[in-house]
């Protein structure tokens, strides 16, 4: 079963996305972890052990390391570099998004896009995980 890594510092909005998930019953499990320090090692496995198939939903204003800092650490790591990751955050720079995209996300997601355009929100990546074949993070990545 595929797993969300939810990386949220704020406690609200971690609530909120799992109402979300909940009130469009997806019983996907969901990692919270409050930063990037706290998620690069659950990740790395020096805190727990990460799930084989994961989708990481990706906060950027965090403390000790922000999103796009995680973002940066996640692709030189060879292990972790291919790890899917959708950006779920208030930030509506463009500054922020471009640097998002330079590193590969697969979509940008605001938060302010709560209420029912979220739910529509959270039921279309749903979607995507069932039809999208994701990287078993568990085995070596092939060609380096």
């Amino acid at each position: 079963m595929l797993n969300i890594i939810l990386v949220e510092d704020d406690d609200g909005d971690a609530k909120a996305v799992r109402r979300a998930f909940d009130k469009v019953k997806i019983a996907n499990p969901i990692h919270r972890l409050v930063d990037g320090v706290e998620a690069l090692a659950f990740l790395r496995g020096e805190t727990g052990t990460p799930p084989a198939t994961y989708v990481i939903l990706l906060d950027i204003n965090m403390p000790r390391m922000n999103g796009l800092e995680m973002l940066e650490e996640l692709r030189k790591d060879p292990k972790l570099r291919r790890a899917v990751v959708f950006i779920l955050t208030t930030s509506n720079d463009d500054r922020d998004r471009c640097a998002a995209y330079a590193r590969y996300v697969a979509g940008y997601i605001l938060k302010s896009r709560a209420g029912t355009d979220f739910l529509e929100l959270i039921e279309t990546l749903d979607h995507y995980w069932r039809i999208v074949e994701l990287p078993d993070m568990s085995r070596p990545a092939m060609g380096g």
